[in-house]
């Protein structure tokens, strides 16, 4: 089992940038899938980005393509969400999921959820 801690989360004004981090604890990162979901308010969770064991293949949910880039250092255990051009839309709380593949990830298959980390994006 994966343990996945999200760090980075914040208040931001629209058009600047974040940094999520997940750290992860378990000898089965370097093997899975990560990725990151997120939860408006009064919306269901949906995905935002995944990559798979080797960073070599990344997502993307159209509404961040281009903005967001999702990255991995098996060495150091830890999985990267840079965004950028931040909208009040990406306002959310972000969760770090890990998966046995990103096929899985991407349907919401998961084998392990962080607790989340607030993202607040004023206009």
């Amino acid at each position: 089992q994966v343990q996945l801690v999200e760090s980075g989360g914040g208040l931001v004004q629209a058009g600047g940038s974040l940094r999520l981090s997940c750290a992860a604890s378990g000898r089965t990162f370097s093997s899975w899938a990560m990725g990151w979901f997120r939860r408006a308010p009064g919306k269901e969770r949906e995905f935002v980005a995944a990559i798979n064991w080797s960073g070599g293949s990344t997502y993307y949910a159209e509404s961040v393509k281009v903005r967001f880039t999702i990255s991995r250092d098996n060495a150091k255990n830890t999985v990267y969400l840079q965004m950028d051009s931040l909208e009040p839309e990406d306002t959310a709380v972000y969760f770090c999921a890990g998966a046995i593949s990103t096929a899985k990830l991407r349907a919401g298959e998961v084998g392990s959820w962080g607790q989340g980390t607030q993202v607040t994006v004023s206009s």
